[in-house]
């Protein structure tokens, strides 16, 4: 399981030319789009909006979806303030690796105090585009100050892990958001044992990524270490209070499609919702299964005999058939699963916002009978699945499919993996207003990322994840979750 963030409380057939040009382009990081042509939009804040019990001594950050022009990025278009309208007097700066512009307040923030950090439409990308309008965010401080070191909770892939994609990215999550200029080529390296690997450093929030200017040597035995020299965002910085190194030994492929959507502590359930869970039993689900913020009361017709799992809420009000050893509901638990919620919206907005698909329309979002090889696809409407889909790809390949609409499958019918794909590198980004139907029977493969609801219905099956910004239904369900990934 990953550990929680200390201040949050509350993610056809391709043709052969086209496949050995994602091959030798994979290394490209799918977010860095030719900003001369976008109008540039803030992907994240810390803290987030409405957070609570922010440290006193904590920097604020905002990171861009473009590279900006650093002049625009100052005291006059980055400003924070305290109640009345108080201005808070600091320092900004702008880290360009990862597009981050950064306030460092001149003395800690007064203790249960609500602040607003707000940025103009003076900030432009270096194409000289401005953001579209200001945007704001508000927050919360806590009575203490940050005195505790950043720890590395989860990464990618495991140590160990055999047969990684020679053209996949290396990341590490911490238990806290980052200070941007401390994760770097020299804090976070790579290395075959005798030579350093190349590559592009960079940090959003709590994840720190090395994409290798190359792709990496077939077959090779390779350790990732992080130093003592990256520190959170407080003042004075807490540094990482030991070295931290993985090692991964490479396939002898590349994989195809886009990198993964990364999961975070969302990963760690097989079904997870912000509005609840129903169920008419008897369903077996095997994996966590967590709700938050409504009451945990909300997955009650959930019972311990049907999960080989844990169920997490976001109180303690669960009660279930009666026994409820399954369930965990204290205090770290509520902030665990508000944790992975809040992780779920930013893998939901990751997936959502990958560019340049590979195919766009395909067969009008009818894509019943047809077999897929790895890739991006978009719809702007909805997905149809009325018979038998086949995703063909090996097992480090990668599909995601971008649905402005509702998806819909139909019973009896089936989602097939063939020549060693598999469902955790599946992703559906589902838009809809009525979010995700699977009629009876239907089989299921993949990682549903839905904005509204997800409805299973009787003895459908399900390899995968159901993440729902609303609710999920079940009915006599199967859902497994996919092994984790590397």
């Amino acid at each position: 399981m990953h550990t929680t963030n200390k201040y949050y409380n509350q993610t056809i057939l391709a043709s052969s030319i086209l496949m050995a040009s994602l091959i030798s382009g994979c290394n490209n990081d799918d977010n860095d789009n030719d900003n001369a042509a976008t109008v540039p939009v803030i992907n994240a804040s810390n803290p987030i909006n409405l957070a609570i019990d922010v440290a006193i001594n904590q920097q604020i950050t905002a990171t861009f979806s473009d590279a900006m022009n650093e002049q625009t990025i100052n005291d006059a278009s980055f400003t924070l303030t305290a109640p009345s309208q108080t201005a808070v007097l600091g320092t900004v700066s702008y880290d360009e690796t990862s597009h981050t512009a950064v306030f460092a307040p001149s003395s800690d923030f007064t203790h249960n105090t609500l602040y607003q950090a707000s940025i103009t439409t003076e900030v432009t990308n270096t194409a000289g585009i401005a953001l579209a309008s200001g945007f704001s965010w508000s927050f919360t401080t806590s009575a203490l100050p940050d005195v505790i070191a950043p720890q590395v909770v989860s990464n990618y892939p495991v140590d160990l892990a055999q047969d990684f994609a020679l053209n996949r990215n290396m990341t590490a999550e911490f238990s806290e958001a980052l200070s941007p200029n401390t994760v770097n080529g020299s804090s976070f390296t790579l290395s075959d044992g005798t030579n350093l690997v190349t590559g592009v450093v960079s940090v959003q929030g709590t994840v720190a990524t090395f994409n290798p200017d190359d792709n990496l040597a077939a077959n090779t035995l390779y350790t990732a270490t992080l130093t003592t020299a990256i520190s959170d965002l407080a003042i004075p910085a807490n540094l990482l209070a030991a070295s931290f190194s993985w090692s991964f030994t490479t396939s002898d492929v590349a994989a195809i499609g886009p990198e993964p959507v990364k999961l975070r502590t969302s990963g760690d359930f097989a079904i997870l919702t912000k509005t609840g869970i129903t169920n008419i039993p008897a369903s077996a689900i095997t994996g966590n299964i967590g709700s938050s913020p409504i009451t945990a009361a909300a997955m009650d017709n959930v019972f311990c005999n049907e999960i080989s799992g844990t169920i997490y809420g976001a109180d303690a009000a669960y009660t279930g058939s009666g026994a409820i050893t399954c369930f965990a509901g204290a205090a770290e638990d509520n902030t665990l699963v508000a944790n992975a919620v809040l992780d779920m919206g930013t893998a939901y907005n990751d997936a959502a916002g990958r560019t340049l698909p590979d195919y766009t329309e395909l067969g009008a979002g009818d894509i019943s009978g047809m077999t897929l090889e790895p890739g991006l696809y978009k719809w702007s409407s909805g997905v149809l699945i009325s018979t038998d889909v086949t995703l063909s790809g090996s097992a480090n390949d990668v599909w995601i499919f971008q649905i402005a609409g509702d998806l819909t499958q139909a019973a009896a019918s089936r989602i097939n993996l063939q020549s060693g794909a598999q469902a955790k590198n599946i992703f559906w980004q589902v838009g809809g207003s009525a979010g995700v139907a699977l009629d009876t029977t239907a089989h299921f493969e993949g990682v549903i990322l839905a904005e509204k609801g997800i409805s299973i219905n009787t003895d459908a099956t399900v390899n995968g994840r159901l993440m729902s910004q609303t609710a999920v239904t079940l009915d006599h369900n199967i859902v497994t979750q996919p092994t984790e990934q590397f």
